[in-house]
């Protein structure tokens, strides 16, 4: 896989951020901790799977006291239309239970302390710290390390290679925002199987050979 030109690079964003100033998660949040479980809840799902599970379940339970006495099995019905339920109801009682009772209810701003909560790996950390604290992050989802790869911008093997590669060739202005970008177009332009290149702003910066008309 042939690199994006580091020239380039700046160029690639300016164009999304053109197009999206300021991009957002499209998961549904009342505040920290629901941004957590939400996040917790929207591995191998969609955001939009989640938030129709999570509107009700956020209207009972929006902090972690109210959250675990809710309970495992009244989580679990709430949200036993999501991949995975049983388990990411599993997790989302025990965080809670954890934030209550060793973090005072608030959600951890550092990676290593978030990542010790049930259910929460890297990704999610870094998609928390980002949209809740303003960390320059960079969450690598499979639509990141799809873009990062096929366009030559953070070629990567792993989920962590890419990560890195972008933590060092992103510049500012950008890295704030670019992991937002960065899914937003994998989710609907630079989609997996028929990428929609004829519409695509950064055509000509990609590297990727077999694009489409």
């Amino acid at each position: 896989m042939r690199r994006m030109k580091k020239a380039d690079i700046p160029v690639f964003f300016e164009r999304l951020s053109a197009a999206d100033p300021e991009p957002q998660t499209e998961l549904a949040f009342i505040n920290h901790f629901t941004l957590l479980v939400a996040v917790v809840l929207s591995a191998q799902a969609t955001d939009k799977g989640v938030n129709k599970a999570t509107g009700p379940l956020f209207a009972v339970a929006d902090t972690p006291e109210a959250m675990a006495a809710l309970g495992e099995d009244r989580i679990r019905a709430y949200i036993k239309t999501i991949g995975l339920y049983r388990n990411k109801a599993k997790n989302v009682h025990a965080l809670s239970v954890m934030l209550r009772d060793r973090f005072n209810s608030e959600v951890p701003q550092d990676r290593d302390t978030l990542m010790r909560l049930p259910g929460v790996g890297r990704k999610t950390a870094n998609v928390v710290m980002n949209e809740a604290f303003g960390v320059a992050t960079f969450a690598v989802d499979t639509h990141v390390f799809r873009l990062g790869n096929r366009t030559g911008l953070a070629p990567g093997k792993t989920v962590l290679e890419v990560e890195k590669k972008l933590e060092k060739r992103v510049p500012e202005p950008y890295r704030l925002h670019a992991h937002h970008w960065l899914i937003l177009h994998g989710r609907y332009i630079c989609v997996a199987r028929k990428p929609k290149c004829g519409t695509c702003t950064v055509r000509d910066l990609c590297r990727y050979k077999a694009k489409t008309a």
